[in-house]
């Protein structure tokens, strides 16, 4: 039976947003994506896709616009690959009554601290945490705590405004710039202090109720969470693979979660696996890519097709492995070349080299996510075998940035 109705992308993904447009029309349905901004999304001009600009924060305008698209053959789906956006995609399906997660379980799972508090409740180990609105708080909840502390925004993505803190110096100066006016905030501003829980990290992909699999990764030099390298899948043994397993479970039972990807994070810490976040959307980019490479699971259109409210297919082709390096410059500048990329590219077992950025873009670092200009992605029946590729690779690529001159105000370039 042919598929009919628009589907609609709130919003696009720098990275990821090509893969779900690709995925949509892979399914025979036309997406249309609704942004504030569509000219953001590189990909929607070089493909000539169908975007419309509207106010993305404005759930009325989203309702009249996707009222007015599916007046004729109706709305196949909506769904969006961002953070900021997926509670909204949440109220729009169930406005729609349409196939979707729930909208209240999203909002309060968006809310960094009541996750943590409903994890808790449940006997789930979290780190220690407060929360504050006061730079007197924040320092009274740090010492209560204990250095080092984590300071993020309450609510907030992709690690913008985190920062580990060692000492009371760092806590003063990260929350003068939380609370003083140079942090962006989607909220009343509130501020999460938290136990910085030490040990690997590892970040479980899951769908539905089902746990896809368990990948490994570590970060960028403190005091910034800017990850560096994922691996897929995690060297765990059984035992561990189970814990996480079942812990990821009891996440789902605690926020009332269970509809479509769910992407959950921990530390394996002295006292075992401790869970630091659970976001209730797929992982960011490029874990979809390595769960496709590593098991043949093409995670982003298993999750149209539940949003289209088919039945998704999450049973593995193969088990391979793969891993990923983000690259990340270390000053800021204006990118003047990059080089190697073809080389990157014809090394054996590399599958994708990307840029994210050309040449004479000005570099400014945020301490977040929006400091990737790229990345590299390997793959292999042997984990060891991918890390040795991948190093192969990032090694032969080269750029030069050109920092700004003294007198220049950085910011001026962003």
């Amino acid at each position: 039976m042919a598929r009919r109705g628009v589907f609609i992308l709130i919003e696009g993904h720098t990275v990821n947003g090509l893969l779900y447009v690709r995925a949509v029309q892979s399914l025979g349905l036309h997406p249309i994506t609704l942004s504030a901004d569509p000219a953001r999304y590189d990909y929607i001009a070089a493909e000539r896709l169908h975007a419309i600009c509207v106010d993305t924060n404005n759930l009325d305008a989203l309702i009249g616009e996707c009222s007015r698209l599916g007046a004729i053959d109706g709305i196949a789906g909506i769904t969006g690959a961002l953070d900021s956006v997926y509670a909204t995609v949440s109220k729009l399906c169930g406005h729609f009554d349409l196939p979707g997660p729930n909208a209240v379980s999203i909002e309060r799972c968006y809310d960094k601290f009541a996750q943590r508090q409903l994890l808790a409740q449940a006997g789930i180990p979290v780190p220690l945490f407060s929360m504050a609105t006061s730079a007197a708080d924040v320092e009274s909840s740090a010492a209560e705590i204990g250095l080092p502390v984590i300071l993020k925004p309450v609510m907030g993505s992709g690690s913008s405004g985190v920062r580990l803190c060692h000492d009371v110096g760092a806590v003063v100066e990260h929350t003068s710039f939380l609370l003083g006016g140079m942090h962006i905030w989607r909220c009343t501003p509130r501020i999460l202090i938290e136990e910085f829980a030490q040990g690997p990290y590892y970040c479980v992909e899951m769908m539905g109720n089902e746990v896809i699999g368990i990948f490994a990764a570590d970060f960028g030099p403190p005091p910034h969470f800017v990850f560096r390298e994922s691996s897929f899948p995690a060297a765990l043994t059984d035992d561990e693979h189970q814990r996480i397993a079942d812990l990821s479970q009891s996440c789902l039972r605690a926020l009332g979660l269970g509809w479509g990807p769910t992407n959950i994070e921990f530390r394996w810490t002295k006292c075992g696996p401790v869970v630091i976040e659970v976001n209730p959307r797929l992982g960011g980019a490029p874990d979809p890519q390595l769960i496709q490479l590593a098991y043949g699971v093409d995670l982003i259109t298993e999750h149209i097709k539940l949003v289209i409210g088919e039945k998704c297919d999450l049973r593995r082709k193969h088990s391979h492995t793969a891993a990923a390096r983000m690259l990340v410059p270390d000053h800021d500048g204006i990118l003047d070349w990059v080089g190697g990329i073809t080389r990157a590219a014809a090394v054996p077992g590399i599958r994708e080299v990307k840029m994210y950025v050309a040449p004479e873009t000005p570099i400014v670092r945020k301490g977040d996510d929006r400091d990737y200009i790229g990345h590299v992605i390997a793959a292999s029946p042997d984990l060891g075998r991918t890390g040795e590729i991948l190093q192969r690779a990032v090694g032969v690529i080269e750029w030069s940035i050109t920092p700004f001159p003294r007198s220049s105000n950085a910011s001026d370039a962003t």
